[in-house]
């Protein structure tokens, strides 16, 4: 560890209330583990409207985390001989497009993944969500690359559902959370309201809307849990030798600034003092970290309900675990206007990037559907030259982004900035 476990307890306790306060954070939850021994601490609120305390035992929702959740269960079948990780998502979900269960584990499968229909609260939402898949588009062919795709994680659930023949909510309580002793973890609003439940906050206001949809459970729109639940979940990758084939690299990740490459499930980083992984959430107003050192059988998990998170969450992490180098520009590196330049269109954005007179580069994003409600906002920056095809935002905030493939004029195809946009035609005067 960076530093002690008793120094990391030490510290959260004096410093959080504090952090929280500077980064303008409502509520904040953390755990850490180092070899079975857990210290948490919390600070702030769980709603500015209630100003009910966060406490150790106060549930937050952990969005996307969901998803190693998810993998998790699918991996369980695997090991039971139940399901293939290289069939056909069509051998359990009779009809569904090409696609194979390792594609979707590992963000491969190439169709459009920001789906976010809502097709109802009852036990059937997952199977009529993912006949609605048959529609979205093919952004390229299966295997070819890294698109994250929260829709593959909700087709992934149904498969759990059509193979235990129970709702996914009910296979997670009974092959997860009872197992593992996760005794604050909460499906739905119904199982959170029973415990000290955080409100996610935009602008410094709480949320109108706990939940996102049923439909996307097992992609992340549900699960709230302490962080102290989330690390006996951790704890589980750690000790249990069936479960390591999900840290072997299937893909490896395009150059922006995320981990090296896609596990099933999980983000693995590779890191000067050794691997890593993790995963990210964020539901509306609410954001989750988890990452896992197994050379140093650390885990970590920190919880937030709005304010300035990333700062927050990187300084935690920073004291806890090894963070990757800030990206940082090369002026060495000379942007390529004519290939970058264009439209670049998703379900959740569309992005503009154009050369101005003095041969600089503007990206210009303004957020579409599901990102609108999440709480983006449009924003203009200027792309700095960082490594090969992948620039740097300038503006700070923003990740960097990649331009990939070729659309068989020199020029891009792909926006990507952890999931692939595709360039937009070229309208064409009458």
């Amino acid at each position: 560890m960076r530093m002690e476990i008793a120094e990391v307890e030490g510290w959260l306790r004096e410093r959080l209330p504090g952090l929280a306060e500077q980064y303008e954070v409502p509520g904040v939850a953390v755990a850490v583990d180092a070899g079975g021994r857990v210290v948490e601490a919390a600070a702030g609120v769980l709603s500015t409207a209630t100003g009910v305390e966060a406490t150790v035992d106060s549930v937050f929702q952990i969005g996307s985390i969901t998803k190693p959740l998810t993998a998790t269960l699918v991996m369980g079948l695997v090991a039971e001989g139940l399901v293939e990780l290289d069939a056909p998502v069509d051998s359990y979900l009779p009809g569904f497009r090409k696609a194979t269960v390792r594609q979707l584990l590992c963000h491969t499968a190439g169709f459009e993944g920001d789906v976010f229909t809502d097709t109802g609260k009852g036990d059937d939402c997952l199977k009529r969500y993912v006949e609605l898949l048959a529609d979205v588009p093919q952004l390229f062919e299966p295997g070819e690359m890294f698109s994250y795709n929260n829709a593959g994680f909700s087709v992934l659930g149904r498969i759990v559902e059509v193979v235990r023949g129970e709702p996914f909510d009910r296979c997670i309580r009974n092959h997860l959370f009872t197992p593992l002793g996760m005794t604050h973890a909460a499906c739905d609003p119904y199982e959170a309201i029973l415990h000290r439940a955080a409100v996610g906050h935009i602008g410094g206001r709480p949320v109108p809307v706990w939940a996102l949809p049923r439909s996307n459970a097992p992609a992340g729109s549900m699960l709230a849990m302490t962080p102290r639940d989330l690390l006996a979940f951790a704890r589980a990758h750690l000790t249990d030798e069936g479960l390591q084939a999900m840290r072997e690299p299937q893909v490896t990740l395009p150059d922006i600034g995320w981990g090296t490459a896609w596990g099933l499930g999980w983000e693995l980083y590779d890191l000067p003092g050794g691997p890593m992984f993790g995963h990210d959430g964020n539901t509306i107003g609410q954001s989750a970290v988890l990452r896992v050192d197994p050379t140093r059988d650390v885990c970590v998990a920190v919880f937030t309900n709005g304010g300035d998170r990333k700062p927050l969450m990187k300084e935690i992490l920073g004291r806890v675990v090894e963070t990757p180098a800030k990206p940082v520009p090369d002026s060495t590196v000379r942007p390529d206007a004519r290939r970058y330049e264009g439209v670049y269109q998703s379900s959740t954005s569309r992005t503009t990037v154009s050369a101005d007179e003095r041969g600089r580069l503007w990206l210009d994003q303004v957020p579409l559907g599901f990102a609108v409600e999440a709480g983006d906002e449009p924003y203009r920056t200027e792309l700095l030259g960082w490594r090969g095809d992948s620039l740097l935002p300038a503006e700070p905030g923003h990740g960097p982004v990649a331009f990939l493939g070729d659309d068989g004029e020199g020029r891009a195809r792909y926006l990507h900035t952890g999931r692939a946009d595709l360039r937009a035609p070229e309208r064409t005067e009458p």
